[in-house]
């Protein structure tokens, strides 16, 4: 043994071994690290931007890089406006009836997609992912002409169902993977007992799939609260959602009430992510092509 630990070919070897594993962790840490620093510019720096303007008491003046002095009056002021209370009416109003559409209408296709069987399903769930793969702004364009010869242009129902093409995605897929994921035993064991198609769907199938529902139709909300391409395109002058009305308040230089509306937008995503992160696994939306 002390004649091999006296062999230079082994200490030779263990230099290059630990040269080799201690150059990848240098190159996986200036990786992580290199990440971490785009993280902060382009996303974390934006944030906390529009974070610190939201409680700036006036501009900032250079040489100075925070604000001088802090404040919440923008908050008051923002609140107060007349827009900004039509516009969040609108959008929660707007966000309410979208979703209710979209569920009326895509949850009984998402049960027919997770319990039938028919030729064409798989390429019939893939035109849902269609929409979304497309441009969002050409494909609201040419809606748009649709709709200003329907007379749908800058009215409500225009708007609600321009918003009803971004809800087919999740309304469609999470609801199926979510019936597919029910124990199809339990149900039959049921109907063994005597129990209706109905109690069976009423009391087993529905609570079983309840959690991924609330997810889809949350998911659906929050995205017709914040979807502005459209409501923009159909809606305006005559109907402006809450993320009209700010981009608005940008546009014309009012950068802390701008502000003051994104944080507050901010927040429902936040909640978002909290309440569904459970559900949308990775494998959720594969899921609903039954693979």
């Amino acid at each position: 043994m002390l004649a091999e630990l006296r062999d230079p070919t082994l200490w030779g070897e263990f230099r290059r071994n630990s040269a080799k594993s201690f150059g990848m962790m240098m190159r996986q840490n200036w990786f992580g690290l290199s990440m971490f620093v785009l993280l902060v510019m382009f996303i974390l720096g934006p944030m906390l931007n529009v974070l610190v303007w939201a409680f700036v008491d006036a501009r900032i003046r250079p040489p100075y890089i925070v604000p001088e002095t802090w404040s919440t009056k923008w908050w008051a002021e923002t609140f107060n406006r007349l827009d900004v209370i039509e516009g969040f009416t609108t959008s929660v109003s707007i966000s309410l009836m979208v979703t209710i559409l979209s569920a009326l209408i895509c949850l009984p296709a998402a049960y027919a997609f997770a319990r039938m069987q028919f030729r064409g399903r798989t390429p019939f769930l893939l035109s849902f992912l269609m929409v979304n793969a497309f441009p969002r702004f050409g494909l609201y364009v040419t809606i748009a002409v649709v709709f200003f010869r329907l007379g749908l242009v800058a009215t409500v129902p225009g708007v609600v169902l321009i918003q009803l093409v971004n809800t087919l995605l999740f309304m469609i897929w999470i609801p199926t993977a979510a019936f597919q994921g029910v124990d199809r035993a339990l149900e039959e064991a049921a109907l063994d007992v005597g129990a209706s198609p109905l109690r069976v769907f009423i009391q087993i199938t529905l609570p079983m799939v309840l959690p991924a529902l609330s997810a889809a139709l949350l998911l659906t909300f929050v995205g017709a609260f914040y979807e502005t391409q459209g409501a923009l395109l159909i809606g305006v002058p005559n109907v402006k959602t809450l993320p009209v009305v700010m981009i608005t308040l940008i546009n014309h230089h009012i950068r802390q009430l701008g502000a003051v509306l994104s944080v507050a937008l901010w927040i429902p995503s936040l909640i978002l992510l909290v309440f569904a992160q459970r559900v949308l696994r990775g494998g959720t939306l594969a899921a609903g092509f039954g693979l």
